[in-house]
Parts: structure tokens; sequence; C-alpha cells
């Protein structure tokens, strides 16, 4: 008897933590379909879910909580479509890879993810690391570490000497012949495999480099870097798979190559000419511009000593190319996605990408309607997340200021919920 009357009593408090509920009380709301801003609204959230948003501040009833955000701008929490949660920019980034333990990556990679999360990004894409962004990912869903929704590419696929072919620039004896286990392909067979052990190892998608780069160490940061048939089998194999591909391109032609084979988004797009935004109009292709990290790149590389000679010179002569870019496929009708590149510049500053994209003509709650609604179409989760709805996952933060007069205040992140739960308040 006595263990059934504790067992009710057990039953009893599971249901009464369960029934309650966070009330949010916004004094404004981004409304992320519609592109207008809503006056005091009411956020009710049961677990990890919202139930429910209505006009007026409603009252919490007994047992639940509520959260005065009566002086801010309430908005979903946003998503970065580009970002390299592992390292961070710094001159002593080329060398650090020869003193470095995974481990040490590792630890660093977990007070990036804090400050991204912390600046209001809730879900990110991480396109490119050593295989400790796999791991990261994982540590961040089952709840040990604090951080944002992770997508990520594991190891970017190049060929030999390509953009991330990770031996670039070193002694001879340390160069080596890597392989497709180490993304570094040279054939369509080569291609495959390296696709298929990206999937192996956990990644969730795949990026190639389909150009050159800026910030490696290799001469060129424009030319094309695979062969159609490369491409194509990436890609094939890839949708086989059931997964995207991201095409790293600053020139026209390995855009053009990528497009052809069938990527989902061209990264940077630099140089892109209106021939191949009418392309990518055609085959439904994103950009996701990046301009931060064109931007930032080029405002180092005027540092003595920062980047060594031969990246310093692409990113003088790329970077600034970007924005410019960006505001012509914008205005042509390409498909955007917000991404900024983080960690080619301070993690925690993505609040910049708003600032560039908005100087070149698109308007502010449109900037943010791109890290939010069109960002979770993107990826294939609007149902989950991407505007803050009935159903949706409370994946909620909030701004001081409005960010529809001032786009700045999108630096001033006051508050941020990720499913329900309070992470910076």
């Amino acid at each position: 008897m006595k263990k059934i009357v504790l067992s009710g009593i057990a039953l009893l408090f599971s249901l009464t933590v369960f029934a309650q509920k966070t009330y949010i009380h916004a004094g404004k709301l981004v409304d992320v379909r519609s592109k207008k801003i809503l006056s005091e609204q009411t956020i009710v959230i049961e677990g990890q879910k919202i139930v429910s948003v209505t006009a007026g501040y409603q009252n919490p009833g007994s047992g639940d909580s509520a959260i005065d955000l009566k002086g801010s701008t309430v908005m979903p929490g946003l998503m970065d479509m580009h970002v390299h949660i592992e390292g961070e920019t710094g001159p002593t980034r080329y060398v650090d890879g020869f003193r470095e333990n995974e481990a040490d990556v590792a630890f660093k990679s977990i007070h990036f993810a804090q400050k991204t999360i912390m600046a209001g990004f809730t879900t990110v894409r991480d396109l490119g690391g050593s295989g400790v962004n796999i791991a990261l990912r994982d540590a961040i869903n089952s709840g040990k570490v604090v951080g944002p929704r992770i997508y990520t590419a594991g190891k970017s696929i190049a060929p030999t000497g390509g953009h991330a072919d990770p031996t670039n620039g070193v002694k001879r004896d340390l160069m080596r012949d890597p392989g497709p286990d180490e993304g570094v392909i040279n054939g369509p067979y080569e291609a495959r495999k390296a696709v298929r052990q990206q999937v192996k190892f956990g990644a969730d998608l795949i990026k190639v480099t389909a150009t050159g780069g800026v910030l490696s160490v290799a001469r060129d940061g424009s030319a094309p870097q695979f062969a159609q048939d490369e491409l194509d089998a990436v890609v094939q194999t890839a949708k086989d798979f059931g997964i995207m591909v991201a095409a790293h391109a600053h020139g026209d032609e390995g855009m053009q190559r990528a497009i052809k084979a069938g990527v989902t988004s061209i990264e940077h797009g630099t140089m892109m000419s209106d021939e191949t935004m009418d392309m990518m109009k055609e085959n439904g292709t994103w950009l996701v511009p990046t301009v931060t990290a064109g931007m930032s790149a080029a405002a180092f590389a005027e540092i003595p000593g920062y980047y060594p000679a031969v990246v310093a010179e692409k990113a003088k002569r790329i970077g600034p190319q970007i924005q410019e870019t960006f505001g012509k496929a914008y205005k042509k009708g390409v498909k955007i996605a917000f991404g900024t590149d983080a960690g080619v510049f301070p993690h925690g500053e993505n609040y910049r990408e708003f600032i560039y994209m908005t100087e070149v003509g698109m308007p502010n709650l449109e900037a943010i309607q791109t890290a939010t609604l069109t960002n979770a179409q993107f990826l294939g989760i609007e149902d989950k997340l991407g505007s803050i709805e009935a159903g949706k996952l409370a994946d909620i933060i909030a701004v001081t200021g409005d960010p529809e007069k001032d786009i700045k205040v999108m630096k001033d992140v006051v508050f941020v919920m990720k499913e329900g739960k309070v992470v910076k308040q």
C-alpha cells in the first residue's frame, strides 16, 4: 500500500512539473512572416515548445512563471549558415596547428560555441573543421555543453593543393599525400569515397571548395579547383544519402560548375557574374554571402604580419568585393541565406552581417527574416524553427531597441532561450 501511495505522489508531482508554463511578456515581437513588429504580445511555453502567441499581456496561472521583456524586442533565435566553430582568427592561426592537439581544439570550440549562443545564434551550420565539430555537436545535443544547435560538414572536401587541403604551405616532409579520409580527392571515385567517409564520421552535410580560397596558404583564390565529373560525383553521392552540398566559391567558373552539379548553396560568391546569378535563380541555388568575412579579412590584411604575405594579398583584393556582389544578387532575386563565416572574425560578432546586408539595400526586417524563417526553410526545418508560432521549438531571443529603426541593436542581445531553457537573461 505504501509503495502505491508513493507512486501516486510521484506521478502527481511529475504531472504538476510538466504542466508548468512560462509566459514571456514581449514589448515588441518581430513577426518574421509578415516582416512586421507587433506590440505587447504574450508567448506561452510549455516544455520545449511554444503553446501560444497572443496579443496583450496574459497573466500566468498558479505555478507558472513569467519573464518580463516588455522593454525589449523579441524574435526567433537566429541562425548562421556558415561558421567555423573550432577556431578563430589571430596572428598565430597558421602555426597553431603545429602546437595544438585535438583536445586543445575541442576545449576552445566549447568557448566559441558559448560566445555564439550568447550572441543570439541558436542554430548554426559548421562548414569545415577537423571533425571536432561533430563531437561538439553531439555534446551540445546531449546537454553536456552549452551552445547552438549545430549542423556540421565535418571536414571540407578539396582536391590536392586545394583550399581545404590541410597540408598547404608546410615543408615537404610534412605535406604527405592526404587522401579521401582527410577530405582530399582526385577523380570521381575518390570524390565518392570522401563523401561516404564524412557521412561515416557523422557529417550532416558536405562542403566542397569549388574554387581557391582567400585564407589558405595557396597562390590563387578564385580559379576552379574541381573538374565537372568530380563535383558531379560529390553531389550525386550526397543526394544518395539525402544531404545537401555547400560549395565554397569565389571565382565565377567554379560557381558555374558547382551549380551545374546541383549544389544547394554557393558560399561567398565574390566574383559572381550576372550569368551565374541567372543560373542560380533557374536552379534554385542559394547564396550564403558571408560579407563580414570579406570585410574582416581585408581589414586584418592591413596589419603587418597578421597573415602570410600570399594570404594578405588575396584578402586585400578579394575581401572587399563580397558586399557589392551580395547587393547585386539580392536585387536580382537570388535566394539569400544568412551566413557570416564566423571564425574568420571573432565569434559572437555575427550580428555585423545584418549591418553589411542593409547597407546595400536589404530592409532591416528582411535581413532578420533571412537569419530566421528563411534559414529554417533552407535547412528544411520550418516545421520546428524559424518563427515564434505555436507548435514550434522555443528558440527565442530579445534585443534592446528597435531593429526596424536601427539594425545595429542586433549587437545587444539581452535574452536567449533555446528549446524552452533560458541560456541568457
